[in-house]
């Protein structure tokens, strides 16, 4: 059933106002340069979790990757795997704790300025803000794309628009909240996703007849494959490629390892152990930051690769995929 389109431009503005007002009350949480740049270093472990899962996910991870288990299949799910593993447990409860340990005994309130008191090299510290000077507003460019193309439609206004009010509303909160109201609308956005991608769940499990049926669908549609992907390894969307083959490469080394292990060094999410009050704190967050990952990256996953099933079954059609 469609939204209507009024429905869809007030829920727009809604959260964006929400965003605003949120963003606000971490601006009047913010008394010194410490609460702007390490929260404080007294984060609650749920604001934790969430803003960490929040800043992990993003459009790459869920509409990009999804449209990625369209094509290669379930197996991108040991992503989710070790995202949970590597990226979780592994990062919270040793990489987390020791970062947070050195920051609050050096004082450090940035990753570069984590890494100059630690090695006790200012080289180092220009290198580490060099390298996410460089690499941060590329990534930052495709999120306030992929935020600004939803907003064009949704609110009917030119694409350069949304794209602005985008950016001047985010970097509102950012740089006059500093990263007390950056962590509380994350969790505010966290929630968001959460709740969205349930409800994406069910109605997909719905539209394919559950999951056991789904992917016995999916298990029959292995002839469906394109030529094109078979010649280069592919077996099914519910088998893993052929092992050596170039697709098994593809979605092993470049998506799986390159994104499960890169997780322990984006400096976005490193800063957010350092702003949590103690090593218990960081020990509950787990328990929110895990289920959060699942649900976002195993959703992700799994309905991009059912989707296939909807498109040759549900639509009635035979078409290759």
């Amino acid at each position: 059933m469609a939204v209507n389109p009024i429905t869809m431009a007030a829920l727009v503005l809604v959260y964006l106002a929400a965003t605003l007002i949120i963003g606000y009350m971490g601006y009047k949480k913010t008394k010194n340069a410490e609460d702007y740049l390490v929260a404080g270093r007294d984060s609650h472990p749920v604001i934790i979790a969430l803003s960490y899962g929040a800043t992990f996910i993003s459009t790459s991870a869920i509409i990009g990757f999804g449209g990625s288990a369209a094509s290669m299949g379930m197996g991108l799910i040991w992503l989710t795997v070790l995202n949970i593993g590597l990226g979780i447990l592994l990062a919270f409860v040793l990489f987390g704790k020791k970062t947070r340990e050195i920051g609050q005994r050096l004082s450090a309130v940035t990753f570069p300025d984590l890494m100059c008191k630690l090695y006790k090299s200012p080289l180092l510290q220009y290198i580490a803000g060099f390298i996410i000077v460089v690499s941060m507003p590329l990534y930052t460019a495709a999120i306030l794309i992929g935020g600004a193309r939803f907003i064009e439609p949704t609110l009917g206004i030119p694409y350069t628009t949304s794209l602005i009010l985008f950016a001047l509303i985010t970097a509102a909160y950012v740089v006059f909240g500093g990263l007390i109201a950056v962590m509380y609308t994350d969790a505010f956005q966290g929630t968001i996703m959460l709740i969205g991608m349930t409800v994406l769940l069910a109605l997909t499990l719905i539209i394919v007849g559950g999951f056991t049926a789904g992917t016995a669908a999916l298990t029959n549609m292995a002839h469906l494959v394109p030529k094109a992907l078979t010649e280069h390894g592919m077996t099914g969307w519910t088998s893993m490629p052929v092992l050596g083959s170039p697709m098994w490469f593809t979605l092993i080394t470049t998506l799986v390892m390159g994104v499960g292990i890169g997780v322990l060094a984006q400096p976005q999410l490193v800063v957010r152990f350092m702003t949590a009050k103690d090593n218990k704190a960081l020990n509950r967050a787990v328990l929110v930051g895990g289920p959060f990952i699942l649900m976002m990256t195993g959703v992700a996953f799994t309905v991009g690769a059912l989707s296939n099933v909807y498109r040759t079954y549900a639509l009635g059609s035979d078409r290759k995929i």
